[in-house]
């Protein structure tokens, strides 16, 4: 199985939902999936209830409609005014937006995603927005299209979870990080040991064609391409109630493996700074 090619067909599907307003499916509480859900009017315990009230307010409903999030990085990335901002895997452009409000218009906000259906809502939603601040481009999360030291945050909301290959997308946001940049991204992450067969049938539930890797994994990849601070911070922690429905239409007796899974899968927000460069100190060291 070709997983970047079913993420591209599961967001792309997505999308198409929206732009032609049909909204979620009729079974979207049966089937309990980020992929089927939105963060309005779903059940779903992973994208519902995300943005506040007045986030909500700031942005088109279409682009709330589109996000498959798990988190809401940019409630929690400390923005300031006139820093670049690039959101890895955009959807529909709901934290691009929010970011480029965030920044005002002495900064920027880009958007980058491989899914032609979702870049076509995420622009529309710009145009409805009415914000001049932002780009959107088309690629893949491995290989950003986007020069060295190029922007201030990487911001990322439950997708480097999808990919592959997750340190070259994390040696990629430390390359267009400037020195003192900020990685802070919403991502899946697994705390202990799960049993493989529960493990995968979990992350079909919590990131659609989840990867997701467990916390000590993700700190070590961050510090292997070069990134410091680093910190992990739960900010959803999904119970066995929350996944009972699905383990069960997968065939799996919920309490049965609630000693194994109770707690282990959360949604956290991960921090991470590119350090800063060295200031010279001679002749020789700027030779």
């Amino acid at each position: 199985m070709d997983v970047k090619e079913v993420v591209r067909e599961k967001y792309g599907t997505a999308a198409r939902r929206v732009l032609a307003g049909t909204g979620l499916p009729a079974d979207c509480c049966g089937q309990t999936s980020c992929c089927e859900g939105s963060a309005t009017a779903s059940c779903d315990p992973i994208t519902s209830g995300l943005y506040d009230e007045t986030q909500v307010g700031q942005i088109p409903g279409q682009a709330l409609k589109a996000s498959l999030g798990c988190g809401n990085p940019t409630a929690l990335a400390e923005l300031k005014v006139g820093e670049t901002v690039l959101d890895l895997g955009s959807g529909g452009g709901i934290d691009v937006l929010l970011s480029a409000k965030r920044v005002g218009p002495t900064g920027k906000a880009y958007g980058l995603d491989m899914t032609d259906e979702m870049l076509a809502l995420a622009r529309e939603n710009q145009r409805n927005a009415g914000v001049e601040n932002v780009e959107f481009l088309k690629g893949e999360i491995e290989t950003i299209p986007l020069p060295d030291n190029s922007v201030d945050v990487v911001i990322s909301n439950c997708v480097i979870n999808l990919s592959g290959d997750k340190d070259r997308v994390l040696r990629e946001a430390f390359r267009v990080l400037r020195p003192g940049g900020r990685l802070a991204v919403s991502d899946v992450v697994v705390r202990g040991d799960v049993p493989p067969e529960i493990r995968r049938n979990m992350e079909l539930w919590v990131g659609c064609i989840a990867g997701a890797l467990r916390d000590y994994d993700y700190i070590a990849k961050l510090a292997k391409s070069g990134f410091d601070s680093i910190d992990i911070e739960p900010t959803r922690v999904y119970s066995l109630d929350d996944a009972r429905q699905f383990l069960a239409s997968a065939g799996i007796d919920a309490d049965a493996v609630a000693p194994e899974i109770e707690g282990r899968f959360i949604s956290a927000f991960i921090r991470a700074v590119k350090p800063a460069a060295k200031e010279c100190c001679g002749p020789a060291c700027c030779s």
